[in-house]
């Protein structure tokens, strides 16, 4: 990696570190770390300070992840835009301005998934609203989004090295939902009792 790219990719980082909910927190005089999930993105933030605030968050971070990859597209050519779209969504994930405890990743993921694969961002984008509305649980709908990254440009002759790219994208959200897996199948697993007084039934 030469010096020009480098600079490219840590810009992109540094642009993805940006955190925006805690930006909106303070002007509300809120720490969204401290309240509701603990998360900084757009979800938590809607709940704690409005909808509003939410949108806001959630435009931003995804800006965030659309404008570093486009950076990279257009001043550093092929692979170095893909490397500048991970480094954005690490940013946000790892900022180093939280002591490297972000957010979730996944709206600036659909930001740098709208430079790289247009469709596939808005339909994985459109799934994790839909998904949202009807079970009202942010990470269903990120986990969703995440397999659609990885599956939806199997259907087209998309090449190796944007595979390579989507597939990183989809672990580091599943990475940073690990602990909403866990919840989700505390929630949803039958409960251990009742299968066993159904077997004895």
């Amino acid at each position: 990696m030469d010096i020009t790219t480098l600079a490219y990719v840590l810009s992109a980082y540094f642009i993805g570190s940006i955190p925006t909910g805690v930006i909106l927190g303070r002007i509300y005089g809120q720490d969204p770390r401290q309240q509701g999930s603990g998360n900084i993105g757009a979800s938590n933030v809607a709940r704690l300070l409005g909808k509003r605030a939410g949108f806001i968050t959630l435009f931003v971070d995804i800006s965030k992840g659309a404008i570093a990859t486009a950076i990279g597209l257009k001043f550093g050519g092929d692979l170095v835009y893909l490397m500048c779209g991970v480094a954005a969504v690490i940013g946000h994930c790892f900022p180093i301005w939280l002591g490297f405890r972000g957010g979730k990743g996944v709206a600036t993921a659909f930001g740098t998934m709208f430079v790289v694969l247009p469709i596939v961002g808005i339909i994985s984008t459109l799934a994790w609203v839909t998904t949202l509305y009807f079970t009202r649980t942010p990470a269903i709908g990120s986990l969703l989004s995440a397999g659609l990254f990885v599956g939806l440009p199997q259907l087209e002759n998309t090449p190796f090295e944007v595979h390579c790219f989507t597939l990183t994208l989809a672990l580091l959200i599943i990475i940073r939902h690990i602990g909403n897996i866990r919840t989700l199948r505390r929630r949803y697993a039958p409960n251990q009792k009742t299968s066993r007084r159904r077997r004895r039934k």
